[in-house]
């Protein structure tokens, strides 16, 4: 299993845009890619799971991808994380 924390920068937390960002590039993947928050936690390649924990700024995140394909997965999805959120 490969995963990375983040502090979320953006002033309006993870909202629809790079939400679904996130969700396209983790289905992508035939890794398990999950989010963690504030002892919550959301399937990655579902959108409405992702937008349901609500995370804000200043939150921390962890991000996970567990699979065949986890480093690139894990790579790709901090790319879109740490341009967009």
């Amino acid at each position: 299993m490969k995963s990375f924390e983040y502090v979320i920068l953006d002033q309006v937390g993870i909202h629809a845009r790079p939400a679904g960002l996130l969700v396209k590039t983790a289905q992508g993947f035939h890794s398990t890619c999950m989010i963690r928050s504030d002892g919550k936690g959301a399937d990655l390649k579902k959108l409405m799971m992702l937008m349901g924990l609500g995370v804000k700024h200043g939150a921390k995140i962890s991000v996970s991808a567990e699979g065949d394909d986890e480093e690139a997965a894990i790579a790709a999805i901090k790319k879109i994380v740490e341009e967009n959120l």
